[in-house]
């Protein structure tokens, strides 16, 4: 079977992207059933959504439980075998979803598929040993692709195990797809299917300083816990422990020149080590009440 309009779905996670979902929904096909996972109890956002596009539904998480977390959500509720995972500052062009129908049947097998971002200079896939593959028009295999757009074939992942909700925020996809590869599944991007990532616009812009401090915490947390997940303790470690050490230093020297926002982003940098040191949860999240 290959991806059509008719065994596809979308799936969204947001919170507080009411300026930036609208524009992201525009740009998909109308026939394709879209699901938005709201990480919060919003019913207003809900229903102003579901009000404005028949062709969504929006689940609410009631909480803030991270993208991993959300998109299993959506993908679970999908009814179809394909799932395609967007952020909602991302845009797709006229021909992404065809260029992916084209290019999926050039490839006899496949977990994952990708667009690829339509800015060069911010590509959106890799390797894990970090050469650079060579891209052309054809599908590329590759190690990882971002989260911010990847397909993925539901019958591929064991009983519907996909996102490791560990993770609250960071390589949750970089793990994703390394479970993938080590299960000898394939993961491809599709040069001609190009989508836009407008880049850290998810979350309303006043609550930067937030999102500033949450990023800081969690990818230190999550760094820690990847590499110990798939690697080992000692590795996770030595990864990270000289993280540590500058956060420490910069924390004593933003606390001597009272610069209270970079102390706190510091502090949170020291924090997160500790907490996926010691085998904490990701438990940090940022304050986005209005």
């Amino acid at each position: 079977m290959s991806i059509s309009r008719q065994n596809l779905s979308i799936v969204i996670v947001t919170i507080k992207s009411e300026k930036v979902i609208d524009e992201c929904i525009k740009s998909i096909d109308k026939s394709i059933p879209v699901i938005v996972v709201e990480n919060s109890n919003n019913k207003k956002f809900k229903n102003e959504l579901e009000s404005k596009y028949p062709n969504l539904k929006c689940i609410l998480s009631m909480s803030n439980l991270g993208m991993g977390a959300g998109n299993n959500i959506g993908i679970k509720f999908a009814k179809t075998d394909y799932v395609l995972i967007i952020n909602p500052d991302v845009q797709l062009e006229s021909d992404t979803l065809n260029e992916l129908y084209l290019g999926s049947k050039k490839i006899s097998d496949f977990s994952i598929i990708s667009p690829i971002s339509s800015n060069p200079d911010f590509p959106n896939y890799g390797m894990f040993n970090k050469s650079k593959p060579e891209i052309n028009q054809t599908p590329l295999k590759v190690d990882y692709v971002d989260g911010f757009a990847m397909l993925i074939d539901k019958r591929k992942f064991k009983n519907d195990i996909y996102f490791d909700e560990n993770f609250f925020l960071y390589l949750e996809n970089n793990d994703l797809c390394l479970r993938v590869k080590k299960d000898g599944g394939s993961i491809f991007v599709i040069p001609k299917s190009k989508i836009k990532h407008l880049g850290a616009k998810t979350i309303d812009e006043k609550f930067k300083k937030e999102i500033e401090l949450s990023r800081n915490w969690h990818w230190v947390w999550s760094k820690f816990y990847f590499n110990k997940k798939h690697y080992g303790y000692l590795k996770a470690i030595k990864e990270n422990l000289p993280t540590y050490i500058s956060a420490v230093f910069k924390f004593l020297f933003y606390s001597l020149t009272k610069n209270d926002f970079k102390k706190k982003i510091y502090f949170n940098r020291a924090s997160g080590f500790y907490n996926s040191l010691s085998g904490k949860t990701s438990w940090y999240r940022p304050n986005l009440e209005d």
